[in-house]
């Protein structure tokens, strides 16, 4: 077990060391997530990388969020283009995930893909869309907290699992196992 920073008898937390950021990778790493991948862009500078940092965050208004390293290839692109869609990623897709994980990674021309109504880049072969207005930007460290507004969305018509990040690695759900009843 990984020790957690102690706390006094008053409750307070005792003064320590900075946590480790690879220590803080590596327990993050034991939350399984989603993996998507964020597309912008118009025909000529379209751009897309994976992203595991996704949430939902209001229905009404219907708001998402993903965080973005500051230094992100994506991040001109986005600020030019305004919007961004979060495609959803199926198990067959850990290699087009890996692709645009990178430093150098693919270019978005050489996917399956098609233009939204309101011109930004959709995974052909995605489970499923949100396509977002980028509606404001936070600080958060060394990644910026992009919110968008949701005002399109799309799933696929066929029935597949869902790709999952868990530990370091790309991974699929385990369809024999039957989740717990609610209780």
């Amino acid at each position: 077990m990984i020790p957690v920073q102690p706390l006094s008898q008053h409750g307070r937390q005792l003064s320590q060391p900075p946590v480790d950021g690879r220590a803080l990778r590596t327990v993050c790493g034991n939350f399984a997530t989603g993996v998507t991948v964020i597309t912008t862009g118009g025909p000529e500078d379209g751009a897309a990388t994976t992203v595991n940092s996704f949430t939902s965050v209001s229905l009404e208004p219907p708001l998402v969020l993903f965080c973005l390293h500051r230094q992100s290839r994506l991040r001109p692109a986005l600020q030019r283009s305004g919007g961004f869609v979060v495609n959803f990623l199926t198990r067959s897709q850990a290699g087009l995930a890996w692709k645009f994980a990178g430093r150098e990674s693919a270019r978005l021309a050489e996917v399956p893909h098609h233009r939204s109504t309101s011109g930004l880049p959709v995974l052909t072969e995605a489970l499923a869309f949100l396509e977002c207005r980028l509606a404001d930007e936070h600080d958060g460290g060394d990644h910026a907290i992009l919110l968008g507004e949701v005002t399109a969305l799309g799933t696929s018509t066929e029935e597949t699992d869902p790709l999952v990040f868990y530990k370091g690695a790309m991974r699929v759900l385990d369809t024999d196992v039957p989740a717990p009843a609610r209780g």
